[in-house]
């Protein structure tokens, strides 16, 4: 589903919540273009965890594969120039 920012201004809420049980996204337009997405809190969840699952494999084959720096906090700040 897709409203536009207008709709949303003038409908408000409630007709988000409409929408909602017709479909699991709906997207907000402005000009024209899909700009913002609105979820069930749920599946933002399972969306967050499933990102933060991604991070952690990244990590843990970087460490196996030896792609990593062991350096002090003083070090490191340096080295990212901070």
């Amino acid at each position: 589903m897709i409203i536009t920012a207008n709709e949303l201004k003038t409908k408000g809420i409630s007709f988000v919540e409409k929408l909602m049980k017709k479909s699991r996204e709906v997207f907000i337009s402005v000009r024209g273009q899909k700009k913002f997405v609105i979820l069930p809190i749920e599946e933002y969840e399972r969306l967050k965890e499933a990102e933060l699952e991604s991070i952690i494999r990244q990590a843990e084959k970087d460490y196996q594969e030896g792609r990593y720096v062991v350096e002090s906090a003083e070090e490191h700040f340096k080295r990212l120039g901070i």
